[in-house]
């Protein structure tokens, strides 16, 4: 027994010695600063991400939808170490400030500078930073600077600052039935608006702001108070988001200052060609290419819509199949992703307030978290697939090709939502290359007439780098062959006396 398990474990010692990793480490030597194309965002509700004090108050139950739940910022802490893993770079925590009672969202705000206590205080929001901060991961906070509390004292107190808010309401935005408006327009109300924004950012050391409801604020405003943060701070992020995922993001797309804008025309993209197969993936391009993309905030499902693994399950797509090819565009081509929180469990949810439940790690999918992992590492090894040019070589039905182009270096993109598997030809990359697979460890030789065939099994994706084109490796394939041929005969000839053994003690 012992020369047996001495043989097996000679055998896996020299297959790890020669064993050849899935993914590339070639590193991006380009040696610029951390920049918004950089990121993957994780976008947490606060009081519906994870209770880390464990005290609830009298507002607090978690058996209604339309108040407190006990998340807290405590909790969002004791969860960095998995947002990490997640491979996350930077988090967009909700308001934080003091609202109106039950007002769990944080929109309702009655003092902007104050911590709400349901929430922690700023101590907690120092300790969440810095040990954020220790994780290389970036926290942006969301900010409402349109709409405050009716039952805020400012509104008493400044009565002349504010209007009546005019915004249709959607299920999800309910609460703006019990908020006033600021006029922003008065100089009176910017400099209240620049004492709010310079307080958060001097007091947390903050590394952005999530600008919620953007649309709805004046724009010449925003323009001056943007670029004011940038000037401070270049390294500053400004994030633009709307405030029903229905508003015209356009003119803000005009504001250099503005790192991101919501891109809500490939939100509806996303959930008209991923929730179900056959869907041509080029449409989706089509629809970034027609759009105001340079500055693309992209996401599939936000707290006003339905959840995208609810979409998708209602056509019959498995969590693992879907965000696959959901994360492949998102991660790969041009834009800053953001994951709405839970979606890594997955979380489900037709609508309001289904999509707010407070996050359930309890049934948490360990291979869609890995997923998770892999697509995030693999985009932050390479360089062209968070900055580069993006070109559609060509698509076949559900599956589309691209290259992708970053100083000098090309990195291939293929994502398949077919339910077949289909082959696309490409050529011009000169001779003795292969393409290597990083996600399915798949490799494409060319073919004697220089093209090469990139197949694609259905309902998959692979990112390509070019590489020499080595040829087989015929001396460690003959090695392997031969261990395997030693261990083989070795074991046939403890068998053979372990046979002879049992006979002679029959006699």
């Amino acid at each position: 027994m012992k020369k047996r398990i001495s043989i097996i474990f000679g055998l896996g010692m020299l297959l790890s010695i020669f064993s050849v990793p899935n993914i590339s480490t070639a590193q991006d030597e380009s040696g610029e600063e951390r920049s918004i194309e950089d990121e993957v965002v994780y976008n947490i509700l606060v009081d519906r991400y994870n209770n880390g004090r464990q005290a609830p108050s009298e507002q607090v139950d978690t058996d209604d939808p339309y108040t407190y739940n006990g998340g807290d910022i405590q909790g969002i802490t004791d969860r960095l170490e998995d947002i990490e893993e997640a491979g996350f770079t930077s988090i967009s925590i909700s308001p934080i400030m003091e609202n109106k009672e039950k007002s769990y969202h944080g929109y309702l705000v009655e003092d902007y500078f104050s911590v709400e206590e349901e929430f922690g205080d700023m101590d907690d929001l120092h300790t969440l930073i810095e040990e954020a901060h220790d994780k290389d991961i970036r926290v942006i906070l969301e900010m409402d600077l349109h709409y405050v509390a009716e039952t805020s004292p400012l509104v008493e107190e400044h009565s002349s600052w504010f209007e009546e808010v005019e915004e249709e309401t959607v299920p999800a935005t309910e609460w703006l039935d019990e908020a006033k408006a600021f006029d922003d327009s008065k100089q009176e109300v910017q400099e209240y608006i620049k004492k709010i924004a310079d307080f958060w950012k001097e007091e947390a050391d903050i590394d952005g702001y999530n600008i919620h409801g953007a649309e709805q604020m004046d724009t010449d405003f925003l323009t001056s108070l943007t670029e004011k943060w940038k000037k401070d701070n270049p390294e500053f992020y400004i994030l633009a988001t709307s405030l029903d995922e229905k508003e015209d993001m356009d003119d803000l797309q005009d504001i250099e200052a503005i790192d991101a804008v919501s891109n809500i025309d490939m939100l509806e993209a996303f959930n008209d060609t991923l929730t179900k197969p056959d869907q041509p993936i080029s449409d989706l391009y089509e629809t970034w290419e027609s759009s105001d993309n340079d500055k693309s905030l992209l996401y599939v499902d936000t707290i006003t819509t339905p959840r995208f693994s609810n979409n998708f399950a209602d056509h019959g797509r498995t969590a693992e199949t879907t965000w696959d090819l959901a994360l492949a565009y998102l991660y790969f081509t041009p834009g800053v992703p953001m994951i709405y929180q839970g979606s890594e469990i997955p979380m489900y949810g037709p609508g309001y307030p289904e999509n707010q439940y407070l996050a359930d790690f309890t049934s948490s999918n360990p291979d869609l978290e890995d997923q998770f992992s892999k697509m995030a590492a693999v985009r932050d090894e390479f360089a062209p697939l968070r900055k580069g040019d993006i070109e559609l070589l060509d698509s076949d039905e559900g599956f589309s090709l691209f290259k992708r182009s970053y100083e000098g270096e090309d990195v291939y993109v293929g994502i398949n939502n077919d339910d077949e598997s289909r082959v696309i030809d490409i050529d011009g990359l000169g001779e003795d290359v292969q393409l290597k697979g990083l996600l399915q460890d798949d490799t494409v030789r060319q073919q004697e007439n220089g093209k090469l065939s990139v197949g694609l099994e259905r309902e998959s994706q692979e990112v390509y780098i070019v590489e020499k084109d080595q040829g087989f490796n015929w001396i460690f394939i003959g090695f392997v062959a031969g261990v395997l041929l030693l261990f083989v005969v070795g074991v046939i000839g403890l068998k053979v006396k372990q046979n002879k053994r049992e006979k002679n003690a029959e006699k």
